[in-house]
């Protein structure tokens, strides 16, 4: 019995993995859709080589950052429990390579290829599990402060800080950085209008396979398959449908925001996705829905901030806003299940953003300064596809 119990929780961590895995395509053809044409193959390129090098950086030293324990054993101990440590791995890894998928979108169309590479690295090694291995390890006594401070552990289920704000607030820093788009933003002009999406069908092909595939980003972070729960699935369904709804309303129809709508609400519902009740879900799915439209507007018409797929807004502010809504929802007053403070979840989600912020201005201002993380002008006005592949998305055939 327990030989099969064991062999049924890799299974269902397994599909998750594969789930959250499947997710990253959904990344690329998010890119693929928003860029311009002659940054697609650029957009495909970055995805599964940031992926790649997530996967070398996680292994040898990010999840011995986050948990002190690692794989340089010999196959025969790791087949242990069926492998489950092997596969809990291979799920964690899928999400701590989505920091660098995240990163992607916000400095499309103007970053070099190595340089990024390089970032991907030392986020996933060091950055990310440094906060990761605090909220999901208990390391360095954060929890236990929090608690002490404010009654409760800060609550994170699914990632709506750990991993989507992280994210976020990390490619804040890496954007402002890099500056904006040749012709983006002219002195005394609004916001130049030749840069619209290049494919709405890939942009909503990606958000689809997002938006599915993270059902098993919430419902599998049980880890055991004992351990699930149907509200945490239902609490992703009603965010997801109120994010889309609040985006329709307040984005005017606007496809690219539409789409964008069901992410926003799943990136904020992460966090209290199995202490909410359904309703709190959707309100909490339609306030990221509304806040990612109101503020990926502000950023490129008045901030000037040029995050190509917006994932600052939707990412580090939703993901921070699913932080504190966990501490707002969860409690039983309002249906919830309780075991959350607003505070502990306000604590929490600062120290979250705090660090991404500071990390940032940290690993790509060093790379700003000793290698360049920019295109050159030529470059860049030629597009990321030619200069750095040598092809483009499409081939002209006489």
């Amino acid at each position: 019995m327990e030989t099969l119990e064991s062999g049924a929780d890799v299974l269902f961590v397994l599909l998750g993995a594969i789930m959250v895995l499947a997710m990253h395509s959904g990344f690329a053809f998010l890119e693929v859709g928003t860029v311009r044409k002659k940054n697609q193959v650029n957009a495909l390129v970055k995805i599964i080589t940031d992926f790649s090098v997530s996967t070398v950086a996680y292994f040898f030293i990010g999840y011995l950052v986050a948990y002190q324990t690692g794989f340089l054993d010999s196959a025969a101990r790791l087949v242990k429990d069926n492998g489950y440590a092997l596969v809990k791995f291979f799920f964690l890894l899928t999400f701590a390579a989505a920091i660098p998928a995240i990163i992607s979108g916000g400095i499309a169309e103007r970053a070099r290829f190595y340089p990024q590479l390089a970032a991907s690295f030392v986020i996933v090694a060091f950055i990310y599990p440094f906060y990761e291995g605090m909220i999901w390890n208990d390391n360095l006594g954060l929890q236990a402060w929090i608690e002490g401070a404010f009654g409760a552990q800060f609550h994170d289920f699914a990632g709506s800080v750990v991993v989507h704000a992280m994210g976020g607030w990390l490619a804040l820093g890496a954007v402002i950085l890099l500056g904006a788009r040749q012709g983006r933003f002219r002195k005394g002009a609004p916001a130049d209008p030749s840069h619209p999406p290049s494919s709405v069908p890939f942009l909503a092909l990606g958000a689809w396979i997002l938006t599915v595939g993270w059902f098993g980003f919430n419902v599998m972070s049980a880890q055991k398959l004992a351990e699930i729960s149907g509200l945490v699935a239902l609490n992703s369904l009603m965010a997801m449908v109120g994010g889309v709804l609040a985006a329709v309303l307040a984005g005017r129809n606007d496809p690219g925001f539409v789409h964008n709508g069901p992410l926003a609400g799943l990136v904020a519902v992460c966090a209290g996705s199995d202490i909410m009740h359904p309703v709190g879900a959707l309100a909490t799915g339609a306030v990221a829905g509304a806040l990612f439209v109101w503020t990926f507007t502000l950023c490129h018409n008045k901030w000037r901030i040029d995050d190509v797929l917006g994932v600052w807004p939707l990412h580090g502010l939703c993901g921070a806003w699913g932080g504190v809504a966990a501490g707002i929802f969860g409690l039983e007053a309002l249906g919830g299940r309780g075991g959350v403070t607003f505070a502990a979840q306000l604590a929490g989600t600062a120290a979250g953003v705090a660090i991404a912020l500071a990390g940032g201005f940290l690993v790509y201002g060093l790379l700003k300064a000793t290698v360049g993380i920019r295109l050159s002008a030529e470059d860049e006005f030629q597009g990321a596809d030619l200069s750095i592949h040598r092809i483009a998305s499409e081939s002209v055939v006489d």
